[in-house]
């Protein structure tokens, strides 16, 4: 499912404007990013928790050559899913 796809499923089922529920989703998603940028852990109950995790550097290996390739150490957004949505995707 795409963004286009869940604005037009809430815009049917509310009647309320594409073009105002794409702006309240994006606003959405935006802070949701906004509040990782500045290291926030974002909870949206029972559905799940976002937040950044720090991964060392370590050595890699080039698949092609097999030459090892230092990988450096950075920051990756992570999802824990809710209690509700587990229960759910079951």
């Amino acid at each position: 499912m795409t963004k286009k796809e869940i604005v037009l499923k809430i815009a049917e089922e509310t009647n309320i404007k594409q073009v105002d529920v794409k702006k309240v989703v994006q606003k959405c998603l935006d802070e949701i990013v906004a509040a990782l940028t500045r290291g926030e852990r974002v909870e949206l109950r029972n559905f799940g928790i976002f937040k950044v995790k720090s991964r060392r550097g370590r050595t890699g290996r080039n698949p092609r050559t097999g030459e090892a390739v230092p990988v450096p150490p950075k920051k990756v957004a992570v999802f824990k899913p809710g209690l509700v949505m587990k229960q759910e995707i079951k």
